[in-house]
């Protein structure tokens, strides 16, 4: 039976580029997930496997990170058509260019007395999740709240130096980097009768997470795990109602896309964001005295 070759396109799916641009001490950030298909001049790779007319898909996802240094990030629409037009113009054997673009809103966190908001720390825009588990067995409660999927970065800040080394360490100490983390936290609340007035849930919600964004925000960080520390401390100092909480950070690691090879120079503006693997950074903040009950594996859905 014969066969024909139809429809076909090919190139890199979510190239994750993150631009950073730094006007002085304050940073704007544009976060972008970039899927280049291309199409044209294909029969020939598809019947006998020649290259000849086959631009690389790694050269699509190069393409996105020069671009990003060269001409910047206006708007997603405007990246995703110089993009395009690049791809077919400069291209004989590419007739036709898809881009497809994902872009994660962030927003500063709030500085006290400051309308702007701080100058380099961000919260991934409407993305957490409020949690909570509530165990009674006829006398005692046993109340632990918390939220999931809370995203923040610092721009600037953050460092890792001074580290263990063994035969299989290559890691480069970092003086400058970017520190970005999904906050899930579960804490536990002092309260635990019908004797005593309940917590105002809604409020101390509000304070814990603004507690956690302002200590985040705040804390030069030589490592994630006092970052963490301060994170969780400034939960239970800051009021008299919980007496424990758990923390877990991952580490979302932003590696400076390396842009010599093309003739750009490339001083923290760009960032290639990885998912996988990463570092996983977890802990307990007590209250002095208080008893650790929250389980280190405890998920809530």
């Amino acid at each position: 039976m014969a066969t024909t070759l139809g429809q076909n396109q090919y190139g890199k799916a979510e190239s994750r580029v993150v631009r950073i641009v730094r006007d002085g001490p304050t940073h704007h950030i544009k976060d972008l997930s970039v899927s280049i298909a291309l199409s044209g001049d294909m029969d020939d790779v598809h019947y006998s496997g020649s290259n000849a007319h086959v631009l690389p898909t790694d050269t699509a996802k190069n393409t996105v990170y020069a671009f990003a240094r060269e001409h910047g990030i206006a708007s997603a629409e405007h990246f995703g058509i110089r993009l395009a037009r690049h791809f077919v113009t400069s291209q004989r054997t590419v007739h036709r260019a898809r881009v497809r673009i994902e872009e994660y809103a962030w927003e500063r966190i709030a500085a006290p007395g400051s309308p702007t908001g701080r100058a380099h720390s961000f919260v991934r825009a409407g993305q957490e999740t409020r949690v909570c588990q509530i165990t009674f067995d006829g006398g005692r409660w046993e109340i632990v709240s918390g939220l999931k999927g809370l995203t923040v970065l610092n721009s600037t800040d953050s460092e890792f130096q001074g580290y263990v080394r063994d035969r299989y360490t290559t890691l480069q100490e970092a003086y400058d980097r970017v520190l970005a983390t999904d906050v899930s936290a579960r804490w536990r609340y002092r309260w635990t009768s019908d004797a005593e007035p309940e917590p105002d849930w809604d409020g101390e919600y509000a304070r814990s997470r603004e507690g956690m964004l302002q200590a985040f925000a705040g804390t030069y960080s030589l490592s994630l795990q006092q970052t963490l520390y301060r994170m969780g401390a400034e939960v239970v100092e800051s009021g008299d109602t919980i007496d424990e909480i758990r923390l877990s950070l991952p580490n979302h690691h932003h590696f400076l896309v390396d842009l010599a090879p093309f003739g750009l120079t490339n001083e923290h503006h760009v960032y290639f964001a990885a998912d996988r693997p990463y570092g996983l950074i977890e802990a307990t903040v007590l209250r002095d005295g208080a008893e650790a009950l929250i389980p280190a594996d405890l998920t809530l859905v």
